[in-house]
């Protein structure tokens, strides 16, 4: 078995493994799922033997990341979290990419909102760092392996061991 969770993301790489991005669940077309219905499709997507969640929902710890063989944090410096999101924005504001999240993208939901995703990802950026390491370490005495990654390179080099051991 082999079930990686993730918690941020960046590129997608395929491991030839069933991939769910967790916010694609979350956001239905008319906006976020209630909890329950939440939890109840993430938990239906960690049943197999071997999957990859990406997404950092601490609310589904039970079911997805206590599920997994491994969890990987992509704990990245925040002067390459800014940019990505910036980047990312872009693309799906102008219709490069989709998704039902990206469909409700506005200019004011991106970048000039007293919520925007910009100014909510460097709030939570800071307040959220501390609480991830304790959650991956209280994931770990349940025999998760968590894996902590703070750049591009400590990532491609994980994954390049992960698929040369496959």
């Amino acid at each position: 078995m082999l079930a990686i969770g993730t918690m941020g993301g960046g590129r997608r790489v395929s491991l030839g493994l069933p991939h769910t991005d967790l916010d694609d669940i979350l956001f239905a077309h008319d906006g976020p799922l209630p909890l329950d219905e939440f939890r109840a499709k993430a938990e239906c997507v960690t049943q197999g033997d071997a999957w990859v969640g990406k997404g950092n929902y601490s609310k589904l710890a039970d079911v997805v990341w206590h599920r997994a063989e491994v969890l990987v944090w992509l704990d990245l410096p925040l002067a390459l979290v800014v940019p990505r999101i910036v980047y990312r924005s872009l693309r799906q504001l102008v219709g490069l990419y989709t998704s039902t999240q990206a469909q409700r993208l506005t200019w004011n939901r991106a970048f000039l909102g007293r919520r925007s995703l910009l100014r909510t990802a460097v709030r939570k950026y800071r307040h959220n760092r501390p609480r991830y390491a304790q959650q991956v370490a209280e994931t770990a005495v349940l025999g998760v392996q968590g894996v902590q990654l703070r750049s591009g390179r400590q990532a491609d080099a994980w994954l390049a061991g992960v698929l040369a051991g496959r």
